[in-house]
C-alpha cells in the first residue's frame, strides 16, 4: 500500500512514486514533535520579518504571513488544527496550512532556510524555555529544604558513613547538604543554556545560503546570544540536547539520593519522619500501610534520565556531517527527561516543606552506635595524647561498651579512667550529643550555629 502521491508534499518534485504508507509513518515525526509548535510559529514569524528586511519578501506578503501564523497558533492552541502524518513533521504541517489559508506568501516563508536549521532553532528555543522553568523549581525545592533546616537546625539525628552510625550531626546540616547538591545543579543548568542560546538559522541545509539574511537581526527577534559561526556544525549539532540530559541525570540521581532517604527514615526501623498523607498511598491488602510512593517513584524515575542520556550519546557517535535522519530521534529522551525532572521537581518541592521530624526518635538513634567515639579521641588529643594512641584507647572502650552494653556516656569516669588515665570528669561535657554537635562549629560544620549561618547565605544566594 502507498500514500497520496509524494508530488503532493513540498518536497515531492524529484520523485516519481508515492511514499509507501508504512514507510510514511515510520519516518514521521510529528506524532511528538507538534509539541514544537509554538516556538516553530515564533521562529517562522522572525524569519518572515527578517525576509521582509532584507528586501526577500515584500512588507505585504510579511503581513499576511505573520496574520497566518497567529491564526494557526489559535487553532493548534483551541486543539483545532488536524496533523497530519502525510506531511511528516511539525514545520510541513504548519507551512501547508499556512499556504493553505494564506496562498502564494506562504509558498515564499520557507526561502533562505531548511528544515534542518529549523529544527535546530525550534529545539534551541524549546529548551532554552524549559531550562528556566527547571531552575525555578530548582529554586522553589531549595527554598523548602532550608525552611526544614531552619526548623530543625539544633535536631540531633545520627550521621551514617557505610549506613551505619558515625557521628551526630543535625538534621538541619543534613538538608543544606542536599541543597548544596541542587546548588551545582542550578549552576550546571545556568552553564548549559548559554550553550544553547546560541542561534543555527541561516545555515540553511548544510552551507548556509545565498539570499542576503540579516542572521542578527532574527536573533535579535528571537533573543539568542548569538549565531552560530559554522553551518555544517548548526545543523547538526546536538552537544547542547546531550549536555542537558546530562545535567538532568544529574538532577534525578540526587533526587533518587533524597528518595533512598526519605523512603528510609519514614520506615518503622527509622521512624525519623512522616511524608505527608497526600504524598503516600495506601496497601490493597494490608490497612497499617503507608507508602512513600512519591520518594520510591521519583527513585525509579532515575533511571530514565540515565538512560535518555546515553541513548541521546549512541544516537550522536557514528554520525557524520551533516544532518541525518538519526536526529530525528533527538526529540522523545528530550522530551522524557525534561516531563521527568519537571514531574519529579514539582513533587520534591511541594512535598519536602511538610515533612515532619521525629525529634526525639532521631536522637535516639544518634545515642546508638557510639557516635561520640571521635569526640573521645579528639579529648584526649587536647590532653597530649597522639592521635593514633587515642585512636586505640577509644576502640578499646567501645569494645567494653559492646561487651557490656554502655554507650560511652553512659560509663562512669571510672570506667572509662581504666583505658586512659588523661580521662577526667570534664570528658562528659564532650561525651554529650548535643555537645558533640556544637562542638564542630566551623564553616561547613554540623554546629547549629553554623546551620543557621549556611541558612541566611544560601536564601541571599537564591534571592
Amino acid at each position: 500500500m502507498s500514500s497520496k502521491d509524494s508530488k503532493d508534499k513540498p518536497w515531492g518534485g524529484r520523485f516519481d512514486e508515492p511514499t509507501d504508507a508504512f514507510v510514511e509513518a515510520f519516518t514521521a515525526s510529528v506524532g511528538f514533535d507538534q509539541r514544537l509548535y509554538y516556538f516553530d510559529i515564533e521562529g517562522s514569524k522572525a524569519h518572515a520579518r527578517m525576509l521582509d528586511k532584507v528586501g526577500v519578501i515584500t512588507a505585504d506578503e510579511c503581513k499576511h504571513i505573520i496574520e497566518g501564523l497567529d491564526d494557526i497558533l489559535g487553532d493548534i492552541e483551541r486543539n483545532d488544527f488536524a496533523w497530519s502524518v502525510s506531511l511528516e513533521d511539525v514545520h510541513m504541517n504548519i507551512e501547508a496550512r499556512l499556504t493553505e489559508r494564506i496562498g502564494e506568501a506562504g509558498k515564499k516563508l520557507h526561502t533562505g532556510r531548511s528544515r534542518n536549521d529549523q529544527v535546530a532553532t525550534d529545539i534551541r528555543l524549546y529548551l532554552r524555555g524549559e531550562i528556566d522553568f527547571i531552575v525555578s523549581e530548582l529554586k522553589r525545592l531549595q527554598t523548602g529544604l532550608l525552611e526544614v533546616a531552619e526548623r530543625e537546625a539544633a535536631t540531633i539525628m545520627p550521621g551514617f558513613t557505610h549506613l551505619q552510625v558515625a557521628q551526630p550531626i543535625t538534621f538541619g546540616h543534613h538538608m543544606l547538604a542536599w541543597y548544596e547538591m541542587l546548588v551545582r545543579d542550578v549552576a550546571r543548568l545556568v552553564d548549559c543554556r548559554k550553550r544553547v542560546n546560541v542561534m543555527p538559522l541561516g545555515s540553511a541545509a548544510l552551507a548556509g545560503t545565498s539570499y542576503p539574511l540579516d542572521r542578527e537581526y532574527t536573533a535579535q527577534l528571537l533573543e539568542f546570544d548569538s549565531v552560530s559561526n559554522n553551518s555544517l556544525d548548526a545543523v547538526s549539532d546536538r552537544d547542547f540536547v546531550i549536555e542537558f540530559c546530562a545535567a538532568g541525570a544529574l538532577i534525578m540521581t540526587h533526587l533518587s539520593r533524597f528518595s533512598e532517604e526519605l523512603v528510609l527514615w519514614a520506615s518503622a526501623q527509622f521512624d525519623f519522619i512522616e511524608l505527608p498523607d497526600r504524598f503516600c498511598t495506601g496497601s490493597s491488602i494490608m490497612p497499617q500501610k503507608k507508602n512513600p510512593d512519591v520518594p520510591e517513584l521519583v527513585r525509579g524515575k532515575s533511571g530514565r534520565a540515565n538512560g535518555n542520556l546515553i541513548a541521546l550519546l549512541t544516537l550522536m557517535k557514528g554520525q557524520p556531517l551533516a544532518y541525518n535522519k538519526d536526529n530525528q530521534e533527538d526529540k522523545e529522551p528530550l522530551f522524557d527527561t525534561v516531563d521527568t525532572l519537571k514531574g519529579s521537581l514539582r513533587a520534591f518541592a511541594d512535598m519536602m516543606p511538610h515533612v515532619q521530624v521525629k525529634r526525639e526518635n532521631s536522637l535516639r538513634a544518634a545515642k546508638q552506635g557510639f557516635s561520640t567515639a571521635t569526640d573521645l579521641a579528639d579529648y584526649l588529643v587536647g590532653k597530649g595524647v597522639a592521635f593514633r594512641d587515642a585512636h586505640e584507647v577509644v576502640g578499646k572502650a567501645v569494645r567494653y561498651g559492646v561487651e557490656n552494653g554502655k554507650d560511652l556516656s553512659d560509663m562512669s569516669l571510672t570506667e572509662l579512667q581504666q583505658f586512659s588515665s588523661a580521662i577526667t570528669e570534664d570528658v562528659f561535657e564532650v561525651l554529650t550529643l548535643e555537645g558533640s554537635a556544637a562542638s564542630r562549629d566551623l564553616l561547613g560544620g554540623t554546629a547549629p550555629q553554623q546551620v543557621r549561618m549556611q541558612i541566611e547565605r544560601a536564601r541571599k544566594q537564591i534571592s
